[in-house]
């Protein structure tokens, strides 16, 4: 990853925009790791999503309603829902917290 080049942090494995990508697992101790060292740009589309995940990592991450579009070797902190809700939903905290969640580190290799 470039130096200066912040993480970005979303909810969902979506491709923001062309290119080749690469998902794995990665821990919510990893992801704060990463957050703290390089800083991030929030594209959290909820307010109770960015709520969780301020929770779970204890430090403030804002609801930030952009389009964001993923450079070339970024990495990418997605919140990944265990299932799918039903269409048209709009979660709150405790639905979020009922279905679960996990975390996916997301790198656009080209």
């Amino acid at each position: 990853m470039d130096k200066g080049m912040k993480i970005g942090i979303f909810n969902g494995t979506v491709a923001t925009t062309n290119g080749v990508y690469k998902i794995s697992d990665i821990s919510v101790e990893d992801s704060k790791k990463l957050l703290c060292k390089n800083g991030f740009i929030s594209a959290i589309g909820h307010k109770s999503t960015a709520e969780a995940i301020s929770d779970t990592f204890n430090m403030n991450i804002p609801m930030n309603r952009i389009n964001f579009k993923q450079e070339v070797r970024q990495k990418a902190i997605v919140f990944k829902l265990n299932r799918r809700p039903p269409e048209g939903s709009i979660l709150c905290r405790e639905e979020i917290e009922r279905i679960g969640y996990s975390f996916k580190l997301m790198e656009r290799l080209e």
